[in-house]
């Protein structure tokens, strides 16, 4: 297939034009105190599982709302002392699946947590976190609930609680606070970007192919969903696009990452026709970050580097946190 976006060195020098609303920041730090205030309770319990290597607990933790939030947590056996702690969050219509599907970094030396996205987890791999919170109308997905109100989108749910997964990690005694990581793909990159641009605590993000960055181009250039589902609202809403992209703002890859100091290895992959390349570098080339990098995969889609991003992240990481 043809590069459905730009390719070298025009990604290099491309810069969005995303708008950093003036709240930006305090939004985001209203957003997350009123959940922390709002509380809840923390359960880990031992999963029933036959793996030897790990020991699995099934986690669920207050997030967004106080609403439950589930998880897997999965800890290297015979541990000591305190782990660095791997956060990761999921792709679009993905849940947390089943927890021996993901042990390279449990067998790495870590406490690797992997958080379910409310309303998702029906797709790819399975969920079992609902979302309580109702929406205005919408098209079927998650993209466009509650998209005329910054308050009511639905990623302001998810975002809040990726933050909120992190206080429940730094509950337990097994965590070390100074070595603090988040990563994922697609959805899970954007929703990783977010992170690291609200919480200064973590130390290292790892965005592979991250979606929700650079809207407006995503929404001109994405060959397939999830960015059509928006498409299709604005082609219904006619009058609202204003409001759609006022509220989209708040929720931009490219401003969380104007915002985050954390160490970043991103990756992209040049035929990408999900997340556009230049969307991904809309976000790598506005990090304000200084130790930054980005894995090119020139001639794959949104599949990325699978495997070989993994062994990517795996000796990164390893670098800055041994």
């Amino acid at each position: 297939m043809p590069f459905p976006d730009l390719t070298q060195p025009e990604l290099g020098a491309y810069q969005s034009n995303v708008e950093m609303p003036a709240d930006f920041a305090s939004f985001w730090e209203a957003t997350i105190a009123e959940a922390r205030a709002i509380g809840g309770d923390i359960s880990i319990v031992p999963a029933e599982t036959t793996l030897k290597a790990v020991e699995v607990f099934d986690v669920t933790f207050p997030g967004f709302g106080g609403h439950p939030i589930k998880g897997w947590l999965v800890l290297p056996a015979n541990r000591t002392g305190k782990l660095p702690l791997l956060v990761q969050y999921l792709g679009y219509g993905g849940g947390r699946g089943f927890p021996h599907e993901q042990l390279h970094w449990a067998a790495s030396g870590y406490a690797y947590f992997r958080m379910d996205t409310r309303g998702q987890g029906s797709s790819w791999s399975t969920g079992g976190t609902p979302d309580p919170v109702g929406t205005t109308p919408s098209i079927p997905g998650m993209m466009t609930k509650g998209i005329l109100d910054k308050n009511d989108y639905y990623y302001r749910r998810v975002f809040t609680d990726a933050v909120r997964a992190i206080d429940a990690m730094l509950a337990q005694d097994f965590v070390d606070a100074e070595r603090i990581a988040v990563c994922g793909g697609s959805q899970g990159g954007g929703i990783s970007l977010a992170v690291a641009g609200v919480d200064p605590r973590v130390k290292a993000v790892m965005p592979d192919v991250p979606f929700l960055c650079d809207y407006r181009r995503a929404l001109a250039k994405a060959g397939r969903d999830p960015y059509g589902e928006i498409v299709r609202f604005l082609a219904q809403h006619r009058d609202k696009k204003e409001a759609v992209f006022e509220t989209l703002n708040y929720f931009d890859g490219v401003n969380f990452a104007r915002q985050s100091k954390a160490a970043a290895l991103f990756s992209v992959a040049l035929m990408d026709d999900i997340c556009p390349s230049s969307t991904v570098y809309g976000a790598f080339n506005a990090y304000a970050g200084v130790d930054k990098r980005i894995e090119e995969y020139e001639y794959n889609n949104h599949e990325g580097g699978q495997a070989f991003q993994d062994r990517a992240q795996m000796l990164w990481l390893g670098q800055r946190f041994t």
